[in-house]
């Protein structure tokens, strides 16, 4: 694959010339109005290893530290300062504290009119300040990579018409919707890098992108969702490498790809590609390396791919693939690379299948249906480095035993039960690099008679190991024995008679999940370059050992979930590089030591019988982001200065890392990721990858006093926090409105006082809350948030009211008392109103039909006037007699 980054050189090359034609000017000097735009990057930029020192106007610009001019004009040409990261030794981080940061002002440095070569990959850049408008027609080479910053857009990309060398991977440009339309504007254009920009969108629409040029195309690590575009297989037909790994892409290949039969390099990996493979592929007859692993195609693999003469590379691991690998594969004998493991595949595999690859180096081959049936006799064409196999044969095939170069054997996923021992172990004793042999099942193997070779022994979850631990020579590194059920002690393997005149390696142990019991020895002095020991999950019993302390190089020591007791030696204050102290559900005892190392990210005590005040010194640890002294008997006060925890003050985890073991021993690397369990919002939850990410504070069921101090709640970042189950008393402070990243809170059964925080209900991320059994009063606070918990988050505080409870506060109930008078009131009102108007709509209506009965009937007319005279005779009468009475 063509690299252009040399493209830089280009310009020295034509200085070379001048000088030869003897035209060079050593006198000339810096272009003022280079200078000008250098100092404005400059400005904005931080610079904490002072590497741009020499940027002053006491020196001509042309001789500053990563800049190149012209010899003849004085102009700046190339500009390279990419910051040199190396991941560190436990992290497995980027340190990036020295790399440049700040604010990147493009645009000046685009300013510079002879600027052919720019790059500041790798530094640690927050802002990037956009051009309005770009027209640097020298531009070629632009790298910008690795500084996981976003920009709003790339349209000032169309102003580089000269550009032959991008690479934007991982700076997140989402918000640019026409990504594509942006740099296919590029006439020049060679090699494309977005890897990592956080892109979603294809384009599928589109027909036809202009890479008239483009050689080179990364889009990997972004999410996209479409099928696979029409514009992608529109290009050129000299396109010669393609690689769009570790993307979520979704859909068929369509045939039009056919059409790049120049095609050298197909890198599809990572993604979500579907279907099965087309037949067409074999049409690629110049194709080197195809690599369309970790995807979901189905099917079988073509059974012509032996057509593809020119591959050394077939990578089809972590597919659904199917049905039997065919005859032909046998036929490809420039293959150096096969992977087809992790798939579905059936059937019978001989030598047939393998019988010309006499280039082949790594082999990849397990699946849970493939049956062997090699020639015992059989002599391979080719000596691997590198074997990884999953089958269900009871034995391995013999021609196994005649590969002399192995450096890589991982075994997996297989049932061993007739395979010989000692054959074996004296063939895994020669692999020098690496031995895997996980998830297999075998029948009583003794490992106590072993004696293990390889720089890397991981040995995890099988079944049927017996006897004791093996020896280890000092060439191992790496050494897990992780869940396979062992028993006896671990001080044969720690006290073996080792010849210590070879200094052992031993970097990282691992023997947890086991059965292992008795105590952990007093034989640590041997082993003074471990960095991790984890026993965990044993049944181990008895105190930690003084001669812990001799391993002056410990990062990580889990002893968790065992027997032991007595106190924390103080002989482990020797281990200042101390990072994780897990001791979590022991019997230890005594005080908290006041000498934790400075170093530390993680302790965790919690479910022991440690007793005493929670030492101040704790406050020191500026890189703690777990505190768990839960579930012990410490008393005394919350100290204030735990504010200090600078950690939790911001979330600044590494963009792409995780917490854990990062070691490379000969170009080999291996990362351990730590793991930790942790209980939040009441639930225990194992933390991995993303165990980077978690700031946490759990100090529940002690015995602890006094007020929650406010300081407490400067820590931003903290994301869970538990203080329930002491005596804590007093009100909850008003800043913990400022805890806007915590997601659970836990201050239940103290005897805090008091009304619930009105800035409690700010919280967003809060999604577990438990204040009750306290003495809280009031209302509880109004609040999208709090209103969505459960009662039981505040039951057991009486004087507490308010929704979620059913308990309505004092000025509710006035209101429901007026209003319900208010209510009755004008029901009456309505109800008399309406009566009084139906009382007088009948009278009229009953009196006007009266009316018209004597108007239109004359008998009833004459009748009543009749009754009428009667009844005034009648009145008369009865009124002169009561008047004569008188």
């Amino acid at each position: 694959m063509w690299n252009l980054g040399s493209l830089g050189t280009v310009g020295c090359f034509i200085d070379l010339v001048h000088k030869r034609k003897g035209i060079s000017n050593l006198n000339i000097q810096c272009n003022q109005r280079d200078l000008h735009s250098l100092q404005n990057f400059k400005q904005r930029a931080i610079d904490p290893s002072s590497f741009l020192s020499s940027w002053t106007y006491a020196q001509d610009c042309c001789k500053w530290k990563g800049v190149q001019c012209n010899n003849i004009t004085g102009r700046v040409t190339e500009l390279s300062l990419p910051c040199l990261v190396v991941l560190s030794t436990y992290s497995a981080s980027e340190d990036k504290s020295k790399c440049l940061t700040g604010e990147l002002d493009l645009q000046s440095l685009l300013d510079l009119e002879s600027l052919t070569h720019l790059d500041l990959s790798s530094n640690n850049f927050k802002k990037v300040h956009l051009p309005n408008s770009s027209s640097n027609y020298n531009i070629q080479y632009l790298n910008l990579s690795d500084n996981y910053v976003s920009m709003d857009g790339l349209g000032w990309i169309s102003g580089l018409p000269s550009l032959k060398y991008l690479d934007l991977s991982y700076i997140d440009v989402h918000k640019e919707t026409s990504w594509l339309q942006c740099v296919s504007s590029l006439p020049s254009l060679v090699e494309l890098h977005l890897r990592g920009c956080v892109l979603e969108d294809m384009s599928p629409s589109l027909e036809y992108a202009n890479f008239s040029s483009l050689l080179v195309l990364d889009l990997s690590e972004n999410y996209f969702s479409s099928e696979l575009p029409v514009w992608l297989f529109n290009l050129r037909r000299d396109f010669s490498s393609l690689d769009l790994s570790r993307n979520s892409l979704r859909g068929r290949i369509p045939s039009a790809m056919s059409a790049l039969r120049s095609m050298k390099y197909l890198f599809l990996h990572h993604n979500r590609l579907s279907g099965p493979l087309p037949d067409w592929l074999v049409q690629l007859k110049h194709l080197q390396e195809l690599d369309l692993s970790f995807n979901s195609f189905l099917g079988s693999i073509p059974k012509d791919v032996g057509k593809m003469s020119s591959l050394t590379v077939l990578d089809l691991r972590s597919n659904v693939l199917n049905g039997s690998l065919p005859e032909s594969l046998g036929q490809l004998s420039n293959l150096e690379t096969l992977y087809v493991g992790d798939n579905s595949f059936e059937g019978v595999v001989s030598e047939v299948n393998f019988a010309n690859l006499s280039e082949l180096k790594n082999l990849h081959l397990s699946s849970p249906s493939i049956i062997f049936d090699f020639d015992s006799q059989w002599v391979p064409p080719f000596q691997l480095d590198s074997i990884v196999l999953g089958f269900v044969s009871p034995k391995l095939p013999s021609w196994i035993y005649t590969q002399k170069s192995l450096t890589y054997l991982k075994i997996i996923n297989s049932i061993l039960t007739h395979e010989a021992q000692d054959k074996f172990w004296n063939f895994v004793a020669q692999v020098e690099q690496r031995f895997t042999f996980s998830y297999n099942t075998l029948n009583d193997w003794d490992l106590s008679k072993v004696l293990l070779n390889s720089r890397f022994m991981i040995l995890e979850s099988n079944s049927f190991f017996k006897g004791g631990l093996p020896s280890l020579s000092p060439n191992v590194t790496v050494f897990s024995l992780y869940n396979n059920s062992l028993s006896g002690s671990i001080s044969p393997l720690l006290c073996q008679n080792m010849n210590f005149r070879e200094i052992s390696n031993l970097m990282s142990l691992d023997l947890s999940q086991n059965h292992f019991s008795g105590g952990i020895t007093n034989c640590w002095k041997n082993w003074k370059s471990l960095v991790h020991v984890n026993l965990g999950s044993n049944n181990l019993t008895g105190k930690i050992p003084n001669s812990m302390g001799s391993l002056s190089n410990l990062i990580s020591l889990h002893l968790h979930e065992n027997n032991m007791l007595g106190e924390i030696p103080h002989s482990l204050q020797n281990c200042q590089k101390l990072w994780i102290l897990n001791l979590r559900e022991n019997n230890f005892s005594g005080k908290i030591p006041n000498w934790v190392p400075q170093s530390s990210v993680i302790l965790q005590l919690r479910s022991n019988q440690f007793s005493g005040n929670i030492p101040p010194q704790i406050c020191q640890l500026s890189s703690l982001k777990i505190l768990d002294f839960a579930e012990n008997k410490l008393s005394g006060t919350i100290p204030p200065c735990l504010q200090n925890l600078t950690s939790m003050v911001y979330n600044n985890a590494s963009y792409d890392t995780s917490l854990g073991l990062h070691i490379e021993i000969l170009g080999v690397p291996y990362i351990f990721q730590e793991t930790l369990l942790l209980l939040i919002k009441g639930q225990e939850s194992e933390y991995k990858e993303n165990l980077k990410f978690i700031h946490f504070i759990d100090l529940s069921k002690n015995d602890l006093s006094g007020k929650i101090p406010f300081e407490l709640f400067g820590l931003t970042g903290l994301q869970s926090l538990n203080l329930s189950h002491n005596r804590l008393e007093g009100e909850i402070p008003q800043r913990i409105g400022e805890l806007n990243q915590l997601e659970s809170l836990d201050l239940s059964s103290n005897q805090l006082v008091g009304e619930i925080p009105e800035s409690l209900s700010r919280l967003s991320f809060l999604s577990s809350l438990n204040l009750s059994f306290n003495n809280l009063i009031g209302k509880i606070p109004l609040g999208t948030q709090i209103q969505s918990f459960e009662a039981w988050s505040f039951v057991g505080n009486p004087q507490l009211c308010g929704a979620p409870l059913t308990r309505k506060c004092e000025d509710e109930e006035d209101k429901s008392k007026e209003k319900y008078v208010n209510d009755d009131d004008d029901d009456g009102f309505e109800f008399l109103k309406w009566f009084y108007i139906g009382m007088g709509c009948g009278f009229v209506i009953g009196f006007g039909g009266f009316l018209s009965l004597l108007c239109f009937n004359k008998r009833w007319r004459h009748a009543y006037f009749i009754f009428l005279d009667h009844i005034k005779d009648r009145l008369y009468v009865i009124i002169a007699v009561k008047m004569k009475s008188f």
